[in-house]
């Protein structure tokens, strides 16, 4: 086969009301291609977005002049393959209409050699209808509700939702050659794809069987193969098997090395000679979602080479507004800070897109297993047949294109579509619409699963339980889980612990980005968080409430903005803590958490754990405690209450301390615990010696504090607990007994010594002589990671901290730059 790439040729845009041409990029889109032309200012900045609008009104052309190859003009069917077209296209050659097109998602081939002019300029001419005017025009009998959609009606369309704003990002519905484009060129045969099944035998053993998929059928195609690992052949041959010898399997973060095998088939016919070749990375392993009968009801976990796994992770969302041209850095920074996290899992949010190879081949080089929703979200979809004839070459291509992928967990039919209208799809008077549904998502995708990656499981909706069961309740015996009473409905943190989920898929706490993350899209004159720029970058119509209604119940009126958005991130991290470390005690029951969300799109106030330039919010740096595979938990089952007078009551007098476990190989530890008075005073403590095994939480010891509290206030103790193994302290938390707000904090002098390591890595040692709770140092405008962050500086005990910076800098500019703060220095 012969490829000419057409992201080469020269390529101009131009809004199609207009005459006058203009440089364009491709791949690419008409936001980026009109602010590299100064027409627009950035998208990001300030309230920007809001003067954009005119954008998704208007028809756009790109235009490509190229000339042929003459040797690819050779051949006898030369395509036209657009991988990605966004999104309402009618592409022309040379004055003649090849196609049009209404699918983002839908990779597209064409033969067009009789179109193609040899030895002269060819044009290429795109021309993107307005999605506005499409969503006017096509299925406008469909008129069901839009949730995050501020103007409606953008579920007419195979487009990323999110473009059409949601309740963390910008409305920018944009357009353009988003993925690749180009001309390929062959003749008698062309290999489209291989189908490559994995037979794990009891032993140990694994057989990959091929199948070519080939343009034209031909029983005669043959295989031959070479099977590589670390740059090694492992095997080479012919025929449909590979018996691979001394397979090594991938595993999931945490529970083993990630091997992946190059495999290189080449496909020939009965006379030898080459059809074409396949060559990707493959994981040898098996992963299944069992859902077996239990003591509890019916399971929801993954089975990783047999092994139950605990689901830890986030949802992710487009790593930008503007999904085109991201590198691989731009999707791996953020992912690789999951995995430093502690993460095992990423779900693929429904809202957004089928994410780049580069995505993939880090969450297969990583470890990190993906749920993967289908481009649906939250709203019902067009009932027509039409509709779903756009959506079965989408899932097909999709999924044919990822079936390989060593991480690919679950393929799941959509995000919220059943929770949100479920009154709806079963009100018996609108039988079509139940139909609708069932026949796009209970029907027509795992259809198209079972024929192209029948490995894999199918998952119709997210959350979803059997039979479509509603309520907290059957959550809590099947199916997945998605809890917003903490947030949305405005319940006590505590209600976490109300439910016994089987697996929780999404749930979070929003809060503000850093003031340096603000400071790249704030004009300097408006940075207030309730002003005109803040407001705009706050897209939860009541977030800014919601955050201060959880802040003030926590903690005290902070001094400044910076200490406002400093406790925004201490709730955010308390609350998702509470969550996990709920859900992870819960185990065998649970079998995973997945807090809502990893990731930003733009700079903006959100449930992330990572802001948009990459920096680590308190939550980040609490997950890697909260997912770490050796964990001490404390549930206290009380809590505090206010009675007639605004009189606090407690009832916060007992506590469990749990081991959690989920490491692959069993060990012991030690788990202790001091009781301590916020002046420093040691009331007592202990230890105990413990045994850790794979997938167990356990209660080790319970704490009764009834008679500790009738002598000492609630407001002054906590307790400190860890657990430490081979004399290596891996988990360690303090538990506070009163609401933050209410305890009396010491105030003492910290002191920083900072020793440079090289050019870029500095450690910080810090010391205080009494106890600093949830402690953050920063680093200015610096682009900086560190060790760890947001922790407990206990009294007169030093603490260590390697920070590494993208640029060189001697020790003395880097104390100019640092700064700290712990809870009490808010108010």
């Amino acid at each position: 086969m012969r490829h000419q790439l057409l992201s080469r040729a020269t390529w101009t845009f131009r809004d199609a009301s207009t005459k006058k041409w203009l440089p364009a990029t491709v791949p690419g889109c008409v936001h980026l291609d009109l602010r590299q032309a100064g027409l627009i200012p950035d998208p990001f900045f300030g309230t920007n977005e809001l003067e954009l609008q005119w954008i998704e009104e208007r028809d756009w052309e790109y235009r490509a002049r190229f000339k042929v190859d003459a040797q690819l003009l050779g051949e006898e069917i030369v395509e036209l393959v657009a991988e990605g077209l966004d999104t309402v296209a009618t592409v022309t050659l040379n004055g003649k209409v090849v196609a049009r097109t209404a699918n983002m998602f839908t990779p597209f081939r064409w033969d067009v050699k009789k179109l193609l002019k040899p030895g002269a300029q060819n044009e290429l001419l795109i021309r993107f209808d307005s999605a506005m005017a499409y969503l006017r025009e096509n299925h406008n009998a469909h008129t069901y509700r839009e949730f995050n959609d501020p103007v409606g009606n953008s579920n007419r369309i195979r487009k990323q939702q999110c473009q059409f704003g949601w309740d963390w990002g910008p409305r920018l519905v944009t357009a353009g050659v988003w993925r690749s484009i180009q001309l390929e060129a062959w003749s008698t045969n062309r290999l489209d794809n291989l189908v490559v099944k994995q037979v794990h035998d009891a032993k140990g053993g694994v057989q990959l069987d091929l199948t070519p998929e080939l343009a034209r059928p031909d029983a005669d195609a043959a295989c031959r193969w070479k099977l590589q690992l670390d740059g090694e052949t492992v095997a080479t041959g012919e025929g449909a098997s590979i018996v691979v010898p001394d397979p090594q399997l991938w595993w999931p973060a945490g529970q083993g090395a990630q091997p992946l095998y190059t495999l290189t088939v080449d496909v020939v016919d009965a006379t030898g000679t080459k059809i074409g070749r396949w060559s990707q990375r493959i994981g040898l392993r098996t992963i299944t979602l069992d859902q077996s009968k239990d003591e509890w009801g019916e399971a929801f976990r993954f089975l990783v080479n047999g092994r139950p796994i605990f689901a830890k992770g986030a949802n992710w969302i487009p790593a930008h507004s503007f999904v085109v041209g991201l590198s691989r850095a731009d999707t791996e920074r953020d992912l690789r800070s999951a995995v430093e996290a502690n993460m095992n899992m990423i779900r693929v949010w429904g809202g957004g897109i089928y994410e780049s190879e580069d995505f993939y081949d880090v969450c297969d080089e990583l470890g990190l297993m993906v749920w993967q929703d289908f481009a649906f979200a939250c709203t019902l979809y067009p009932v027509n047949e039409d509709f779903r004839e756009l959506v079965r070459p989408e899932a097909t291509a999709q999924i044919r294109r990822l079936r390989h992928r060593a991480s690919l967990a679950l393929w799941c039919g959509n995000n919220e579509v059943w929770m949100l209208n479920r009154e709806t799809v079963t009100d018996e008077t609108k039988v079509e619409i139940r139909s609708a549904y069932e026949k796009l998502f209970h029907e027509l995708l795992p259809e198209v699963v079972a024929e192209n990656d029948p490995a894999t499981s199918y998952w119709p909706s997210s959350p979803w339980r059997r039979d479509g069961v509603h309520g907290h309740e059957a959550g809590e015996t099947s199916g997945d889980s998605h809890y917003w009473d903490v947030w949305h409905s405005r319940k006590p943190i505590k209600s976490y612990e109300l439910w016994k989920f089987r697996f929780v898929s999404e749930f979070g706490m929003q809060s503000y980005s850093s003031p340096a993350t603000n400071a790249t899209f704030c004009p300097a004159d408006d940075t207030n968080v309730f002003g005109p720029t803040m407001e705009n970058h706050q897209k939860n119509a009541a977030g800014n409430q919601i955050i201060l209604d959880y802040v003030s119940r926590q903690y005290r009126f902070p001094q400044t903005q910076d200490d406002l958005i400093y406790l925004s991130q201490l709730n955010q991290a308390r609350c998702m803590q509470m969550g996990v470390e709920h859900y992870r005690r819960l185990m065998p029951r649970c079998m995973g958490a997945l807090y809502w969300q990893l990731n930003d799109c733009w700079p903006v106030a959100s449930w992330s754990s990572i802001e948009f330039t990459g920096r680590w919010k308190a939550l980040h740096y609490a997950a890697r405690r909260f997912y770490a595979p050796a964990l001490v938990s404390a549930h206290v089952p009380g809590d505090e209450q206010v009675t007639i007078g605004n009189y606090r009551k407690s009832t916060m007098d007992v506590a469990h301390l749990y081991t959690v476990y989920d490491a692959p190989e069993p060990t012991r530890g030690v788990m202790s615990w001091d009781l301590m008075h916020i002046d420093g005073t040691r009331l007592g403590g202990g230890t105990k010696k413990v045994v850790l095994r794979p997938g167990e939480a356990v209660k080790q010891k319970t704490l009764d504090l009834h008679k500790l509290f009738k002598k000492t206030s609630h407001d002054d103790v906590y307790v400190r607990i860890a657990l430490e193994i081979d004399g290596q302290r891996v988990s360690e938390e303090t538990v506070l007994l009163a609401s933050p707000r209410f305890m009396h904090l010491p105030r003492g002098k910290v002191r920083c010594k900072v020793k440079a390591l090289d050019a870029h890595r500095f450690q910080l040692t810090f010391t205080s002589p009494v106890l600093q709770h949830r402690f953050a140092f920063d680093l200015g405008k610096l682009d900086y990671r560190a060790s760890d962050n947001f922790f407990e500086l206990y009294p007169n005990e030093s603490k260590s901290v390697v920070v590494t910076l993208k640029r060189k800098l001697t020790a003395a500019k880097l104390r100019e730059q640092l700064t700290w703060r712990s809870l009490v220095d808010t108010y």
